[in-house]
């Protein structure tokens, strides 16, 4: 028996083509939400990756922090030491000055010259005293201008008082100390 086919080709191929059509978008659809999970898994990755490293470098600048802390509090000890050591070098460069001024006071005062009061300030000496005369007065100033170790003698004050019947001369005058050894003019 001969076959006839009575479905018209055309509704045929139609359906034909629709199947392939939703054949394609299935295979399309699939490939697609396989390359959206890919691209997911991939950009998840590399997150998960750049997290890794930045807690790495987080651990890494802590350490850091405490090193550097650690560095300022033993600069500070430093600077507290070169302070102390600062504080000692100049106590011991100045032990043999206190002797040579009260060394110089003593061989540079004239006769007739008498002092009440002296007085450190730093570098400057304030000497206040009775003198038999001004003239006696200009010549421990003379004395203390010829000292390595006083120098630029001012005089402050002086006034002519009695005392006890005489005439004195009450002084008071400021001298500069200096260390010939500390400028290579003399030893000591």
């Amino acid at each position: 028996m001969t076959r006839i086919n009575l479905l018209p080709w055309r509704e045929a191929l139609k359906k034909q083509r629709t199947t392939e059509f939703y054949v394609i978008l299935a295979i399309t659809a699939a490939l697609a939400a396989a390359v959206w999970y890919a691209g997911r898994w991939y950009i998840g990755d590399l997150v998960s990756h750049q997290e890794h490293r930045n807690q790495m470098l987080e651990t890494e600048i802590a350490q850091l922090d405490r090193q550097i802390e650690e560095i300022d509090e033993l600069e500070t000890v430093r600077e507290q030491l070169l302070a102390r050591m600062s504080v000692i070098e100049e106590l011991q460069a100045g032990r043999p000055q206190v002797v040579h001024l009260f060394e110089e006071v003593a061989t540079t005062i004239p006769d007739g010259v008498y002092l009440e009061q002296l007085r450190q300030s730093g570098d400057q000496l304030t000497v206040s005293g009775v003198a038999q005369s001004n003239a006696r007065v200009s010549t421990y100033m003379e004395n203390l201008d010829e000292s390595p170790w006083l120098t630029d003698p001012d005089l402050d004050v002086i006034e002519v008082d009695d005392r006890q019947g005489s005439r004195v001369s009450r002084f008071t005058l400021r001298v500069d100390q200096s260390d010939p050894n500390r400028n290579g003019e003399g030893s000591e």
